[in-house]
C-alpha cells in the first residue's frame, strides 16, 4: 500500500481479510497448568492489556501467581480487524492489532486496580507506536475494557500516572483505553513463550519508566 508504514493503523477497509477458523492453543498453561481458554471459573474476570512484545508481558503477570489470584494468563492479539490473524500477518501492520496479553483473575484476591498498577508501571506508556526498540503498530500501549468499570479504573489510573511521569521528563500518556475487542489467541509456540520449559533463557525487553503508579494495593494475601 502505497505510502503505509508499521507506525500509521491501517484502515478498516485496507486490512488483511484473516480468516474464520480460530487458532489452535494448548489446553493448559505451561507454568500455571489451568485452561488457556473459556469456559473460567465462576467469579473470574477477565483483563487484557498491549504492552509491548508480549512474551516479557504475559510472564510479569503469571508470575504475580496463582496465591495472588492469577488464574491464568495467555498471549493473542486485539484491537484491530483481521479476524484470526497470525503473528506473520500482525507483523505487517495490517491487521490494526497490538500484542495483547489476557489475564484471568480473581478479584477476591487481587484487584482490576492492582493490575492496573502493573500495567503502568511495566512498560513505557509514553512511546506511541512502539516501545523501546520494537516499533510498529502492534507495539502500541493500550487497555481493553471488558465493563464500565474497568474503563473508570483505567482512565483514572491514567489521570493519576501522568503527573508522575510529567516530573520525571516523560511526555504524555499515548496508551488507547478502548473497550474490548475481539481476543485472537496466538500460536501455540507463542504462549508462555519465556517459561523454564519453552524458553528458560529467553530474553523480552519489556520495561518500565522507573516511576511508580500512585495506585491500587498490595494483593490481598502478600
Amino acid at each position: 500500500m502505497f505510502g503505509f508504514t508499521k507506525t500509521t493503523m491501517v484502515d478498516r477497509a485496507d486490512a488483511l481479510p484473516g480468516r474464520d477458523t480460530p487458532m489452535p492453543v494448548p489446553e493448559r498453561h505451561e507454568v500455571l497448568g489451568t485452561p488457556l481458554t473459556p469456559p473460567y471459573p465462576e467469579g473470574a474476570q477477565i483483563a487484557e492489556f498491549g504492552m509491548g512484545c508480549f512474551w516479557g508481558v504475559e510472564r510479569t503477570f503469571w508470575r504475580l501467581g496463582a496465591e495472588n489470584g492469577i488464574i491464568t494468563t495467555a498471549v493473542g492479539y486485539a484491537g484491530g480487524y483481521t479476524p484470526n490473524p497470525t503473528y506473520e500477518e500482525v507483523c505487517t501492520g495490517l491487521t490494526g492489532h497490538t500484542e495483547a496479553v489476557r489475564v484471568v483473575f480473581d478479584p477476591d484476591r487481587i484487584s482490576y486496580t492492582d493490575l492496573l498498577k502493573v500495567f503502568w508501571e511495566n512498560h513505557d506508556p509514553t512511546q506511541g507506536m512502539r516501545q523501546g526498540n520494537d516499533v510498529g503498530t502492534q507495539y502500541r500501549s493500550m487497555i481493553l475494557c471488558h465493563d464500565d468499570a474497568q474503563r473508570a479504573a483505567a482512565e483514572a489510573s491514567r489521570d493519576a500516572f501522568q503527573p508522575v511521569l510529567t516530573r520525571m521528563g516523560y511526555g504524555p500518556i499515548t496508551t488507547e483505553i478502548v473497550p474490548a475487542t475481539p481476543f485472537y489467541f496466538a500460536e501455540p509456540y507463542h504462549q508462555q513463550y519465556l517459561s523454564e520449559a519453552k524458553n528458560p533463557n529467553g530474553y523480552c525487553g519489556v520495561g518500565g519508566t522507573g516511576a511508580t503508579c500512585p495506585v491500587g494495593v498490595a494483593p490481598a494475601d502478600s
